[in-house]
Parts: structure tokens; sequence; C-alpha cells
């Protein structure tokens, strides 16, 4: 069923890829219990109960990025869940990771920070333009009690 997940995890070391510079992952496959393994109509039903309850997750963090809530976050935790069963949940969720690490390593650049508090400067300065114009044209009023 994951039979690929042994070749996978031996394909790095045929490239020629010690591995040293990498930290060690999980191997690729199933992690479920032995005895759900063991058999296969067990381990078939575990599946679909997995996925079904990764979708559910999932479709509940898609539902939560137009409303409020923490999408992302919760479709990032049905892949996790999904990653538990199913190779190509795990495959997902290590490129995510090294991304986010790659973006977190571009964004402690000197430079990159520097370009980001400038940035960040000029949009306040634009936000506090705007609003000293408005308190000048109307005061302290709210938008919903202009009479103009």
């Amino acid at each position: 069923m994951n039979a690929e997940s042994d070749e996978r995890t031996g394909a790095s070391a045929a490239n020629g890829d010690d591995g040293q510079d990498r930290t060690e992952e999980a191997p690729l496959g199933s992690r479920a219990p032995e005895f759900i393994k063991a058999r296969r109509t067990l381990h078939v039903s575990w599946q679909v109960g997995v996925f079904v309850v990764g979708l559910a997750v999932v479709g509940a963090g898609i539902v939560m990025l137009p409303l409020p809530g923490p999408g992302w976050l919760v479709i990032f935790a049905g892949m996790a869940i999904w990653a538990t069963e199913f190779v190509w949940a795990q495959l997902v969720l290590r490129w995510t990771k090294r991304k986010v690490t790659e973006a977190a390593q571009r964004a402690l650049d000197p430079k990159v920070r520097r370009r980001n508090i400038i940035l960040t400067t000029i949009g306040l300065v634009i936000i506090a333009a705007l609003l000293g114009v408005y308190l000048w044209k109307f005061g302290f009023v709210m938008p919903w009690k202009i009479d103009q």
C-alpha cells in the first residue's frame, strides 16, 4: 500500500546525498498501530477514517479563510492529520516546512529587514497623513455622523 515510502527514503542515499546537511526526518509511511496494519481491511478502514477526519478539518479551515478564525492554521492541522497515514501529505508538509524555514531565514537577512522597516514606516506615515486630513476636514466625528 505504501511501498513507495521505502524507495523514497533510500533514494537520497542512492543519489549520493549522505544526509549530513539535513536534519533526520521521520520515515515516510503509515503511522497506524501494528495490529491495524496487520489486517488489510482494518488498515483500509483506518485510512478512510483518517481521510474523512482530515477532510473535515481542512474543510473547516477553508471555510475559516474568508470568515473569522485561524484558517491556514486549521488547514495545516488537517494536513498533519492526513500525514499520519498518507505519504503524499507527508511530502507536502515537508515541502511546506522547508519553504517556511527558507522564508524565515530570508526575513532575518539585514537587507530584507531594513527594506521591511522602511516600507512599514512609509505605510504608517501615509496612514497618519490620511488620518490627519480626515481630522482636519471633519474633526473628531465618526464617519456615520458626517452630515455632508
